[in-house]
């Protein structure tokens, strides 16, 4: 699995043709402190069920509070035939603290 960190993120947004998912794998109240625009809120516990309905040719960059999560929900996604993941290093944090400072930390 790739990992990027915010500002590859970011310029990977930037010059993307097809935009990846933004797969947000924290909970409800975590997602509404701080997310990235144009992300997906599927918690890690609801991972299991998106796989059938997610294409699994589709980029896919998974984030979450700092990382391990993602990490996780990554490595599942790849187990399971997704084949371009990318892990959000330092998540939501990191990227609050590096690209989009108007977030709020938490």
């Amino acid at each position: 699995m790739r990992q990027f960190t915010p500002r590859q993120l970011e310029a990977h947004l930037r010059e993307s043709t097809t935009p990846p998912l933004l797969l947000d794998v924290r909970e409800p109240w975590e997602f509404e402190i701080a997310h990235i625009e144009g992300s997906t809120l599927v918690p890690l516990g609801q991972v299991p069920q998106m796989v059938n309905r997610a294409d699994p040719d589709q980029e896919v960059v998974v984030i979450c509070h700092h990382g391990i999560r993602s990490h996780n929900a990554g490595r599942f996604l790849e187990h399971h035939g997704f084949t371009r993941v990318i892990n959000l290093a330092g998540g939501i944090d990191a990227w609050a603290r590096e690209v989009d400072r108007s977030l709020p930390l938490y």
